[in-house]
Parts: structure tokens; sequence; C-alpha cells
């Protein structure tokens, strides 16, 4: 796949057809949406980041590093120098992308947000590298941005919070959301491999709702393809 320099329109409709096709085997060795960099709570460095993609054979990953986009314009960056050094390999799919918190059901969630346009001005109260607050912080308003901003909003790991996935899938699907985090490990197994209980759940509650499944290895440290 190439770099990601098409119109925002075309690599969100791009992204659609991806998520379409989601499944336990897509993560972490051909897609990733979920990963972090020294520019929010990551180890990694973006340049480091994309050179193990590369050395993995990711088709496409998205950057998520929380309330900002700075990690992501190193790594395209990179990635379009790369390119142009070997004309010839294969790279990955570079899609925008930013973790933010909202509130939702009364409490705090993060929803992940791709293919955006970055300068669009609705979607950068949310990449200022901290939460917002008040009416920004409200979940139906995160979303609404992101749409706003040519994006797809997705709820992360979907199990990971103080109320149930029963309650908050259906409560985001109400207020817009295009997806779920379907396939996490949610207790960092080594392999990674998506967590078979709340996979299957979450699965069923996407197909009720009508929402796309995506995956992720939310990876924080220095490997790809590990959370930790």
């Amino acid at each position: 796949m190439v770099v990601n320099i098409a119109r925002p329109n075309a690599s969100r409709e791009i992204l659609k057809q991806v998520f379409q096709s989601i499944d336990a085997a897509s993560c972490p060795k051909l897609f990733n949406f979920h990963m972090h960099t020294v520019h929010s709570d990551g180890r990694l460095h973006p340049q480091e980041l994309i050179l193990q993609a590369i050395a993995i054979g990711l088709q496409g990953l998205a950057i998520t590093d929380h309330h900002s986009i700075d990690g992501y314009k190193v790594a395209q960056a990179y990635l379009e120098q790369w390119q142009w050094e070997h004309p010839d390999a294969g790279i990955p799919y570079l899609w925008s992308g930013a973790e933010i918190n909202a509130n939702l059901l009364d409490i705090e969630v993060h929803i992940l947000a791709y293919a955006f346009e970055l300068e669009n001005s609705t979607i950068k109260p949310y990449l200022q590298k901290c939460p917002t607050k008040g009416y920004e912080y409200e979940a139906v308003n995160v979303i609404a941005a992101i749409h706003q901003a040519g994006g797809l909003a997705v709820l992360a790991h979907p199990a990971r919070y103080k109320r149930s996935h029963f309650d908050l899938i259906p409560a985001a699907a109400a207020k817009g959301i295009d997806g779920v985090e379907t396939f996490y490990a949610y207790n960092n197994p080594n392999p990674w491999k998506p967590s078979a209980m709340e996979t299957s759940q979450i699965k069923q509650l996407a197909s009720e709702y009508n929402l796309f499944n995506t995956c992720g290895t939310d990876t924080h440290g220095f490997n790809l393809l590990q959370r930790l």
C-alpha cells in the first residue's frame, strides 16, 4: 500500500473498506490501529515505530497518541522519506489517528479518531495534548467533532471500563460511534492474541448495532506486537 497522501475523504473510504474485513487474524501482523509513541505515553519514537511496522509487514496502521498528532506527523514525514529512498519496497498505509478522553454514561472512556483532517477546526480542541472539559468532553460531541473533521470514531477497548460493554456499546452507538475495538488483548498475553470471551461478546454487539470491528495492540512499550 502507499503512504497516506490521498484526499481525506478517499482515506476514510479506504479505511472503511479495511474495517469491513478485520477479523481475529488481522492484528498484529496485518493491521494495527492502536499504538502510542513518545509523543504521549509510549516509549517508541515515531521513526522506530515505522521501521517496526515495515519489518513486520503491516499493510496499514494508525498512531493513536493521546490528544496529539505530533507523533503521526513525524511518522508520516519519515515514511514518505523512507518510500523515496526505497521506491521498490512495500510500505504500510498510515492513517491519521488520536485517542480522546470522553464522558459516556458518566464514566470516562477513550474514543479513537481515524482518518480525520488535521487542520479541521472542530478536531483541534482535542489535539492539545490534554483532555477537554465541559461540553467538549461529552462523547456525543467528541464523535460529532471527529465526523465533522471527516473521520471515523471508534470506542477503544470496550471491556476495560467501570461500566459494562453491554451498556457502553449501545450508548456509544446511539451517539453516532462508527465502530468498536473488538479484537483486543485485555490480559497482555505473549504472544498477543485477542481475549476470546470479550471479543465474542463485543463482536455480537457490533453486529447488533451495525458497527465496524477494529483491532489494535495498544502498544505503549518498545514492541508493536505487545501492549507493554
